[in-house]
């Protein structure tokens, strides 16, 4: 089983059964070849809802089930990526410009990999973080090696 090509084949499927007003966030496969996980994250402005999940799920599986893509046993989970989610693409970062981010990279940047801070700007593939320092770091999104959303506890709470 070519867990990439079954990912990319999912991957299809999914963005037709979302449809127009969901946003396909990003699909995975894990677990075994004899008991794999597929997971499905979505979004849609003001939230995704149990409904939007079921939804989807059942398309997905309609379709995952009519061509028998995963010939093993599978769970299929439909879910929203959550407040903390993961960035994924560069995309990703530019939809959450101004926000609150940890980011791990591949390669240090002044002795340090890891940076939290607000996404300042994506221009091409360069990301520029406000590290907690103070300084804007500035990196290539090929160096990302895992990037999320982080809660900002004080402007949560208004301070």
């Amino acid at each position: 089983m070519n867990r990439e090509l079954i990912t990319e084949q999912v991957r299809a499927i999914a963005e037709k059964a979302v449809g127009d007003s969901i946003e396909l966030v990003h699909v995975e496969i894990s677990g075994t070849n004899r008991d794999s996980v597929v997971r499905v994250y979505i979004d849609k402005a003001g939230g995704v809802t149990l409904e939007d999940c079921s939804g989807v799920s059942h398309r997905i599986e309609a379709v995952l089930d009519e061509q028998d893509l995963i010939p093993t046993r599978y769970v299929l989970e439909v879910s929203s990526p959550g407040i903390e989610r993961e960035l994924y693409s560069l995309r990703d970062f530019e939809k959450f410009t101004g926000q609150l981010a940890k980011v791990k990279l591949s390669e240090e940047i002044n002795g340090q990999k890891v940076f939290v801070g607000p996404i300042v700007s994506v221009d091409g593939s360069e990301i520029t973080i406000s590290d907690r320092s103070g300084c804007d770091v500035k990196f290539d999104h090929s160096q990302v090696t895992k990037a999320n959303l982080k809660i900002d506890l004080a402007k949560e709470f208004g301070r």
